[in-house]
């Protein structure tokens, strides 16, 4: 391929994943993403690193200690941590690529500290598991193909990473549900949210990053999103795919923390929880011990309408994000079991009471069953608003959009024309029989605070039955029936007397 040979994301994704069979054998396959998305992101690296000295060299009339200098470039390589430097290893290819990723690490610590080594489970050096020859095919078939910027658009690179990614966790079957949200449910947040140039995103739950990297799109203005995206992750690995993906969807000036959320919130200002324009998360559902005895008295007030049990963590999620909401225009879209519409043990109910008299439900969306991965929990949608249009104030907009899916064989899907359809039923905010109902407060104060959706919206009136007609159909059908069996009784026997 040549440098400035463009391809699709579906080939490059065809690509990566093919590498995954030279690890067939001594790797099992729910392994692969912990070896290849680090050999990806150093490639990567090292192509872009390359491309930007080349330009450098333009800029210095070929100086090349001039070109070498960290502004002229993204991430700092330092000497023999390059992917040539790696390639041209015959022995002990593991412990040059560890040495590489390390050096790469070290040397990039604000921007690139963990992301290679998050991923501990790759055992690079055990030469029983992956000896020199296996290695130095991995990294041949990586280098027959670049991917800088040259090649790719960040959309393109990106776009086969987030393929990967899905790739990765249909394979692995664990927890795939909190590794990858369906796009076009992403992209249905963000509709909904509708984030501007220059205001922030926070998703308290990223996962591998696609909320904010759609985000970053829907803003269409990179430039402004600069120092506007926050995402934090418990898993270590899984955050330092979120960097990567950040990086290779072409995201700049980001800030990805890694820690227990609900335990342990990592973005405070003034020692209070740092605010957001825009909050949006699909948190791990229905979450069994996530720290109710540290909510119970959290240090932050993010208990603003009480303590959820220690056996679901769902309205501890949502408290944390209305409390992280911006309290002039904060907006909140968040994908959480619809048990939170209606159940009412323990603490959930009276906390279902206090957000609906809160008056920032804006809209709840029920979902098709089978849309996520890994679970066939029935969902919704939840969007919150500290600043409502003035006619949307006293009322939530309830949307049932289980009927707004395309089936597949191996799960339901919502594709763009699905969720264009639903966006559209929260921008017209009126009823519509069967689909949606717009309630005030007061009728969901005489439902006991349920959220229920199906008990509130209208349904079609059924058609009055003509028992006359249907009689009649029914005795001509009788009728039918025995005229063709007299016609089957003189058939057999014209056939005996025939034959015999």
């Amino acid at each position: 391929m040549s440098d400035n040979e463009q391809t699709t994301s579906q080939q490059l994704f065809n690509h990566l994943y093919e590498g995954c069979n030279i690890l067939r054998g001594p790797i099992n396959q729910d392994e692969f993403k912990s070896y290849i998305t680090p050999i990806l992101f150093f490639k990567r690296i090292s192509d872009v690193y390359d491309e930007e000295t080349v330009q450098a060299l333009k800029e210095t009339e070929g100086d090349e200690k001039l070109a070498s200098l960290p502004e002229y470039h993204s991430f700092v390589i330092p000497k023999g941590c390059h992917w040539n430097d790696v390639r041209e290893k015959s022995e002990n290819v593991g412990k040059a690529i560890v040495d590489a990723m390390t050096g790469i690490e070290q040397n990039n610590p604000d921007t690139l500290s963990g992301v290679f080594s998050s991923f501990d489970d790759a055992n690079w050096t055990d030469k029983t598991k992956l000896d020199d020859a296996r290695l130095k095919n991995l990294v041949e078939y990586f280098s027959k193909i670049k991917v800088g910027n040259n090649n790719y658009s960040a959309d393109v690179m990106g776009d086969a990473y987030e393929f990967l990614i899905k790739k990765f966790a249909d394979l692995s079957k664990k927890n795939a549900g909190e590794f990858y949200t369906p796009r076009s449910i992403v992209k249905l947040l963000v509709m909904l949210m509708d984030p501007k140039p220059g205001e922030t995103v926070y998703d308290p739950a990223c996962g591998t990053g696609g909320m904010l990297i759609e985000a970053i799109h829907h803003i269409n203005n990179s430039k402004q999103t600069y120092g506007k995206i926050f995402g934090q992750e418990n898993n270590l690995s899984t955050s330092a795919i979120a960097r990567m993906n950040l990086f290779l969807h072409g995201a700049r000036d980001f800030t990805i923390a890694q820690a227990d959320t609900l335990r342990n919130p990592l973005f405070i200002e003034n020692n209070k929880l740092k605010t957001f324009n825009c909050v949006i998360a699909n948190p791990p559902f229905s979450l069994e011990n996530w720290g109710a005895e540290v909510f119970l008295n959290d240090r932050y007030g993010r208990n603003l309408w009480g303590c959820p049990s220690d056996s679901n963590g769902d309205f501890a999620w949502l408290q944390h994000m209305v409390a992280s909401m911006n309290k002039e225009n904060g907006r909140c879209a968040v994908v959480l079991p619809q048990g939170v519409l209606f159940r009412s043990t323990g603490k959930e109910g009276e906390i279902r009471k206090a957000l609906i008299e809160s008056d920032k439900l804006e809209c709840v969306i029920t979902l098709v069953g089978g849309v996520f991965y890994s679970t066939g929990v029935s969902a919704c949608i939840l969007l919150l608003n500290n600043n409502k249009e003035h006619t949307h104030k006293g009322r939530i907009c309830l949307i049932n959009a289980e009927s707004i899916y395309t089936p597949m064989r191996a799960q339901n899907i919502m594709t763009e024309e699905n969720i264009q359809e639903v966006f559209e039923l929260y921008k017209k905010y009126e009823d519509v029989i069967e689909k949606v109902k717009v309630v005030n407060l007061d009728e969901i104060r005489q439902k006991d605070y349920s959220l229920s959706v199906s008990n509130y919206i209208e349904k079609k009136p059924e058609e009055a039955i003509d028992v006359e007609k249907v009689k009649k159909e029914y005795f001509e059908a009788v009728k039918e029936v025995q005229e063709n069996e007299e016609k089957m009784k003189k058939l057999l026997i014209e056939g005996e007397f025939i034959n015999g």
